[in-house]
């Protein structure tokens, strides 16, 4: 009798024990993933507000599974040299990142720290996709990055400050523009924004771009970079710099050249679609009166416009198969079309992402037309190649702004960097 009781105590402990590991299993399994977004999307970015919308939608629909965490990173340039620092150290700066895919970005295909997307970007999730684009982000045969954010980057031209100088249009030829320039500054008002700050000199870049685009054609990066037509285009960015900027041009990052146009101090601007859903854009008594055009044509190339694909989202690869499927699942949501329709109306953003989105004002309705209407595109210098010569372009733009080298000088610096990259 005493036997037979131990063995329903030792069944009763088995039972239980069972059940405790089932129960630990079963916590295990439902254990929630945490993904961290290294996000630029955050602070006065147009997309901020929508961005963080959808992150909590999403955490709210996967409570207990998946919880995404966005680690903001509002300063573009810190967040670049992040991510390259990552990378070259070997680790990835977060779950879920962004760059911007160009020639020293794609280098980072060849490490194992990047997550590939190939055997999950089945048809369905392709479909909604920009095949060129796609194309763009595969390489060797590998998509270890989403295209995502793109853009066109036309001139932004303050007509109300245009009229003072007698002009109803944008300038259609770059005599026209001279004209225009002179005029503006008799009436004190600076023709355009420059800089030669940050890591990549953003909006005098993207003069350099256009001016060398049409001078040399959509295929001029192929060309070597002492090429005449580079030194032209070098004189020419660096007359916009001294004789039709603001004094504080040399050294000034993105945030003063965007400030001078949004004080309606600047009369013309360069950037991208993005800024086009900014408040204190919005805010400003010229924001209806602003034309969105290109570049007049500086040399045989016309009717043409710089773009390019402005952030690619990465993940971490991982080994954790949970991980991996929560980091698939995210950014399926997150590249829907219809959450990225959200993200293209509030914030005028363009998207490599097909949807049916409303343009969210006049300015993107203008993008929409422009890059519709050009006939040739063609990249700008960062993204035709990468951050290191894109950061002797910027440290030799100050010295040519300021006489100090030559353009010739400029080029040649310039290139030999392109050359050991």
């Amino acid at each position: 009798m005493a036997k037979k009781g131990l063995m329903l105590c030792i069944a009763a402990v088995m039972v239980l024990a069972c059940h405790f590991s089932l129960s630990a299993q079963s916590k295990k399994a439902s254990k929630e993933v945490e993904l961290r977004w290294a996000s630029i999307w955050v602070g006065a970015d147009s997309k901020a507000v929508t961005v963080g919308q959808l992150v909590e939608e999403f955490n709210a629909a996967n409570a207990g599974k998946i919880k995404v965490v966005i680690e903001p990173q509002p300063d573009y340039n810190a967040y670049e040299q992040k991510v390259r620092t990552s990378l070259a150290a070997g680790t990835a700066p977060a779950d879920i990142f962004t760059i911007k895919l160009n020639p020293t970005t794609a280098e980072f295909y060849n490490s194992k720290l990047l997550m590939d997307f190939t055997k999950a970007f089945d048809s369905t999730w392709k479909a909604t996709f920009d095949a060129g684009m796609v194309k763009q982000s595969t390489i060797g045969k590998q998509l270890k990055s989403l295209p995502f954010e793109t853009a066109i980057l036309p001139m932004w031209y303050n007509m109300d400050l245009l009229a003072k100088a007698g002009f109803t249009a944008p300038p259609k030829t770059i005599d026209e523009l001279w004209t225009l320039c002179d005029k503006l500054k008799a009436q004190n008002i600076y023709p355009s924004s420059q800089m030669t700050g940050d890591t990549n000199a953003w909006t005098s870049m993207i003069w350099f771009s256009h001016f060398a685009v049409s001078l040399g054609g959509p295929d001029v990066w192929d060309k070597p970079f002492t090429d005449p037509v580079f030194v032209e285009a070098a004189n020419l960015t660096k007359r916009m710099i001294t004789d039709y900027s603001t004094p504080d041009a040399v050294g000034l990052g993105a945030g003063g050249s965007g400030g001078h146009f949004l004080a309606g101090r600047t009369a013309i601007f360069s950037n991208g679609p993005w800024y086009a859903g900014r408040a204190d854009l919005a805010a400003t008594p010229f924001f209806k009166n602003i034309t969105i055009a290109g570049l007049p044509a500086a040399g045989k190339t016309t009717n043409y416009m710089i773009s390019r694909m402005q952030a690619n989202i990465c993940a971490a690869a991982s080994k954790d198969k949970a991980k991996e499927a929560a980091t698939i699942e995210f950014l399926k949501f997150l590249t829907s079309p219809s959450n990225v329709k959200r993200m293209a109306e509030a914030s005028g953003a363009m998207f490599a992402v097909k949807t049916d989105a409303k343009p969210a004002n006049h300015l993107q309705t203008q993008f929409i037309q422009l890059a519709n209407a050009v006939s040739v595109t063609a990249p700008d210098f960062e993204a035709a190649y990468g951050s290191e010569a894109t950061l002797e372009f910027t440290q030799m733009l100050g010295g040519l702004a300021l006489g100090k080298i030559s353009a010739n000088d400029f080029v040649k610096a310039v290139g030999q960097v392109i050359e050991r990259d």
